[in-house]
Formats: C-alpha cells, sequence, structure tokens
C-alpha cells in the first residue's frame, strides 16, 4: 500500500514538474522581440528589450535606454508637429529629464535646462512651487510627470512662469475610455498605489478629463499627436499613446 502511494506522489511530482517546466517555455517564447525596430532618438536599428511593469516586449531602446513616450515625443518634434514655433535661443526647461531625450534637446536648443527636485539636473526646482519668474519661460516639457503630484499645482506654476505665447508638452498615463480620472486619498501605500495606478510613485490615473484637469490650471489645450499606424510598428510605440500641446490661456 505505501510503495502505491509512493508512486502515485511521483507521478504527480513528475506531472507537475513537466507541466511548469512546459509553462515556462512558453513564457520564455512569449518575452522573445516580435520583430527589429528603429530608435528615432539614437539611430539604433535592431531588437528592443523588455521593460515595464507588468513587462512589455520590443520596448526599451538597448543604445539609448529610450521607450515609448520617448520616441513618440520625439517623432513630434522632428516632424514639426509640436513645438515647431519654439526658437533655438527660447528657454526650455524639461522636467524629470530622460537620459536619451535629454541629449537631443540640448543640441535642438541653446537655452535648454533639465529640472528636477534631485541636485541631478540643471535646476532644482519643484514642479508644484517653481522658483522662477512670471513669464520667464518659453516651452515646457514635463514627460510622465504630472500623475506624481497636484497637478492644479503644478497646471498653474507652469502657466505662471510660462510667456504669454509659451507652450507645455506634457504625457500622461491616460485611458480614455474612462470619463473621470482615478483616484483615491487612502491609497497612501508604495503597494496600494502599484496596485491603483501602476506604479508605486503615481497618486492618480488620469482619465478623459484630463485636459480639463490641466485647464483649469489656466492652459488652453491646442494640439494632441497620436500613435498610430506603421509608427508603431516601425519605432516601437504604444498604439494610441498621446503628446498633448497646452498653450498659455
Amino acid at each position: 500500500m505505501k510503495n502505491k502511494v509512493r508512486c502515485y506522489i511521483k507521478r504527480i511530482f513528475l506531472h507537475n514538474l513537466l507541466w511548469n517546466i512546459k509553462q515556462y517555455r512558453k513564457a520564455l517564447k512569449s518575452l522573445r522581440p516580435i520583430a527589429e525596430r528603429i530608435c528615432c532618438i539614437c539611430g539604433y536599428q535592431g531588437f528592443f528589450g523588455i521593460a515595464g511593469s507588468p513587462p512589455r516586449i520590443d520596448i526599451r531602446c538597448p543604445k539609448c535606454y529610450s521607450k515609448e513616450r520617448h520616441r513618440l515625443l520625439w517623432l513630434a518634434l522632428e516632424r514639426n508637429l509640436i513645438a515647431d514655433e519654439i526658437a533655438v535661443d527660447d528657454k526650455v526647461i524639461h522636467f524629470a529629464p530622460e537620459q536619451g531625450l535629454e541629449k537631443r534637446l540640448r543640441e535642438r536648443w541653446n537655452n535648454y535646462s533639465t529640472a528636477d527636485i534631485k541636485q541631478t539636473a540643471d535646476l532644482i526646482l519643484n514642479i508644484e512651487d517653481i522658483n522662477l519668474p512670471d513669464s520667464s519661460v518659453k516651452l515646457v516639457i514635463a514627460n510622465h510627470v504630472l500623475e506624481h503630484v497636484d497637478d492644479l499645482r503644478s497646471a498653474s506654476e507652469i502657466s505662471r512662469i510660462l510667456r504669454k505665447d509659451g507652450l507645455l508638452i506634457c504625457m500622461v498615463p491616460i485611458i480614455e475610455g474612462w470619463d473621470t480620472t482615478y483616484e483615491n486619498e487612502d491609497i497612501d501605500t508604495k503597494h496600494g498605489r502599484l496596485l491603483h495606478f501602476g506604479q508605486k510613485d503615481h497618486v492618480r490615473f488620469y482619465g478623459r478629463d484630463f485636459k480639463d484637469r490641466i485647464e483649469r490650471g489656466g492652459l488652453k489645450l491646442e494640439r494632441e499627436v497620436t500613435a498610430k499606424g506603421e509608427d508603431v510598428v516601425k519605432y516601437a510605440l504604444r498604439r494610441g499613446e498621446k503628446v498633448f500641446v497646452f498653450s498659455k490661456g
């Protein structure tokens, strides 16, 4: 009887082991790149790496480490779909700069500065309380920043420092199928924010009212650029992701 039980347990163990190995192989296969891509920021051509949580394939450029949103923003700039009115000597402030983008933007504008609350940037600035004079900046770039902060205060401060003809270029995590932005002040732990908002330092997940929220701070939506068509395939962009351009209202 004992031998039969042992044999049964062994068969169950081997069956589960083989099943798990099979599933592991499937998981590894699903993480392989689909096709070679092009990084419009650094010029790399080849397979992209995995990034994000949960992991997304064909995302990170192995040369400049750009992700989908960085490449979409650069494409829009290169094609003069956004910021074509910004002159080479205009003052540009880039909050929480991304490594690959920062290098290219410094080449594009002579009066370009990075800004962050950390000392790694050119300027130590709090986007909720920007220590710059009124009407002193022509362009502010805030790429995936507003979901981390008080967006009304930040939009108001950006509006204050922008010149009359100034612009804000921004991107955020957004689900436009939602009528309203999802917020919950009771979610105040890293695990809770990861679960509810997609990242441990996010405080909201934007819905279709994103534009209205930013306009409350004194800005006006001018245009949007959306990732679509062959660009998504060629440059490994996220389908439907948008760059928003606001002017000083």
